[in-house]
């Protein structure tokens, strides 16, 4: 890993930990007032590039779905960088599902050797341990693109 990838997932852990305590609130991605798992993602997204790629379309509180619509999935690889699971770092996205038969619907970051922060429902943003329960789930794992400049 060279100096750059560091200052840039140092950065990521940071500026995830500013949205620590922020209230669980479905489809919403605002510090310190509300956000879901991908709102948080959304929010250090801005903080490191700027606007968002696209407007998030609606999706479901749920993350125990099945189908076949991978949108997060598929988001996620079309504007993160896709790395193994098995090599994933502090500042890296992990995306998880609730079974093998249901789609990925639930996103965290990474923050330290089996520590991570998400959002979830009846919870505030926290950092929690990556248990086993978390790591049998996980589904695939992203690195944030590098900065130019």
């Amino acid at each position: 890993m060279n100096n750059h990838n560091l200052a840039l997932q140092s950065r990521v852990c940071a500026e995830t930990r500013k949205w620590i305590g922020t209230p669980y609130q479905h489809q919403a991605s605002f510090c310190h007032v509300g956000c879901d798992c991908l709102g948080l993602i959304r929010g250090v997204w801005r903080s490191l590039y700027g606007a968002e790629p696209y407007d998030v379309p609606a999706y479901s509180v749920h993350w125990a779905e099945t189908g076949k619509a991978e949108t997060l999935l598929e988001a996620a690889q079309l504007y993160l960088h896709e790395i193994s699971p098995e090599a994933a770092v502090p500042g890296d996205v992990l995306l998880f599902r609730f079974s093998p038969r249901h789609i990925a619907k639930h996103c965290a970051i990474l923050t330290g050797p089996s520590r991570m922060i998400h959002a979830y429902w009846g919870r505030s943003v926290t950092e929690t341990s990556l248990t086993p329960w978390w790591q049998r789930r996980i589904a695939a794992a992203f690195q944030f693109p590098h900065i130019n400049g």
